[in-house]
């Protein structure tokens, strides 16, 4: 957990916040997304037909699957401050896919903030570059430049 706090967030701009946990994306969490989104494509849940046709021998977790797990393993890394009384994904600059999740790897996020731009009522305009690594690969599965606005606690209340 990062010891950021909504003053300090500044003096952080061009240096790396932090490492997540491992997550594991097996199976169940892919066919969940696909029951969740509708996109029940053969190369992510037929696990028989992917070891027979995929080239990577088994399922994929899909590409938005693994976007989706930035927001989360983000605030594991402790991007919103503790002080903060929200954060709000406010939109990606830029994404890029560059590497497959194979079903049964683990996932981590590298994130370093880029930038940090004041608005009105205290409020904070937030830039981070996200590596969403995978275990044992040389190659990312991510790369994306992310927006968030950070409300300060006493506006939430």
């Amino acid at each position: 957990m990062s010891d950021l706090t909504m003053a300090s967030m500044k003096d952080r701009a061009g240096s790396e916040l932090g490492v997540s946990r491992w997550l594991l994306v097996d199976q169940e969490r892919i066919d969940r997304f696909a029951e969740c989104t509708e996109d029940r494509q053969w190369i992510h849940v037929d696990v028989e037909r992917a070891k027979r046709e995929s080239p990577f021998k088994r399922p994929i977790a899909h590409g938005y699957l693994t976007l989706s797990l930035v927001g989360s393993l983000s605030i594991d890394v402790g991007v919103v401050p503790s002080d903060a009384g929200a954060g709000f994904n406010y939109g990606l600059d830029k994404a890029r896919f560059l590497a497959p999740v194979p079903a049964g790897a683990r996932v981590r996020l590298r994130v370093s903030l880029d930038g940090v731009e004041e608005k009105s009522d205290g409020q904070l305009l937030v830039r981070t570059k996200n590596v969403l690594e995978i275990e044992n690969s040389d190659k990312p599965a991510l790369i994306a430049d992310a927006l968030a606005l950070l409300i300060p606690a006493s506006k939430t209340s």
